[in-house]
């Protein structure tokens, strides 16, 4: 079973940034593909990036350039650096999974002045 612990978020004024860090433990072989997600207000979910067990990520156009997926493998937690922050980032930031589905309990990321 796997279990995920997000941490980070919190307001930030336009052009600012944040780092988002998951946790991910529980019976997993190496270190699998984790994807990060988003749901703003009266929106769906969608995809942010995702990063592959070999370290290659790919993202969404609306965050390219701005937002970058990395890991620490002894630390089996992955973070989502985001920089230069609008006010349409605000969301609620998921980590997930992808191998078996399984979400973390999300994170308020507010870019607001």
């Amino acid at each position: 079973q796997v279990q995920i612990v997000q941490s980070g978020g919190g307001l930030v004024q336009p052009g600012g940034s944040l780092r988002l860090s998951c946790v991910v433990s529980g019976s997993i072989l190496g270190f699998p593909a984790m994807g990060w997600y988003r749901q703003g207000p009266g929106k769906q979910r969608e995809l942010v990036g995702t990063i592959s067990g070999g370290d290659s990520s790919v993202y969404a156009d609306s965050v390219k350039g701005r937002f970058a997926i990395t890991r620490d493998s002894s630390k089996r937690t992955v973070y989502l650096q985001m920089n230069n922050l609008k006010p349409e980032d605000t969301a609620i930031y998921y980590c997930t999974h992808l191998a078996t589905g399984t979400w973390g309990q999300g994170t308020q990321v507010t870019v607001s002045s």
